[in-house]
């Protein structure tokens, strides 16, 4: 991040973001960043060319509801990192896989993932501390 010429004036939403558009930062950040997102990317990177049934995801990832997973996944399909495919058999399956642009995330995920193992003892720590205030 660079710093600003005149520190004391308040930020430029724009520059923090380095985009002439933060909004839209904003919106996709606030969509990969949210823990469903995260969870149902990885899943999906760890089957057979990144492709899963419904169940198999929902299996994968304790907690989450079937209506989340699946307006997690409509939400990723709508932005373009994962397709869906429906099969014409009975009962119907549906299948669900990572794309260019969704396995293109994997590698910043991993960072972020790989900073939270690093980090999350000492995060604990803070929050112990900040809870007995």
């Amino acid at each position: 991040m660079k710093k600003r010429a005149n520190p004391t004036a308040p930020p430029d939403p724009a520059s923090l973001c380095n985009s002439k558009d933060p909004a839209a930062i904003r919106e996709i950040l606030t969509r990969v960043g949210d823990k469903w997102s995260i969870f149902i990317l990885l899943t999906l990177e760890m089957f057979p060319d990144c492709r899963a049934r419904f169940s198999a995801i929902e299996k994968c990832i304790p907690g989450i509801s079937q209506k989340m997973l699946t307006v997690t996944l409509r939400n990723l399909e709508r932005d373009g990192l994962i397709t869906r495919e429906i099969f014409a058999e009975v009962p119907p399956r549906v299948e669900y896989q990572l794309n260019g642009l969704g396995e293109s995330l994997l590698g910043p995920l991993q960072t972020l993932l790989d900073w939270v193992n690093v980090n999350c003892e000492e995060v604990r720590q803070y929050q112990c501390q900040f809870d007995e205030k």
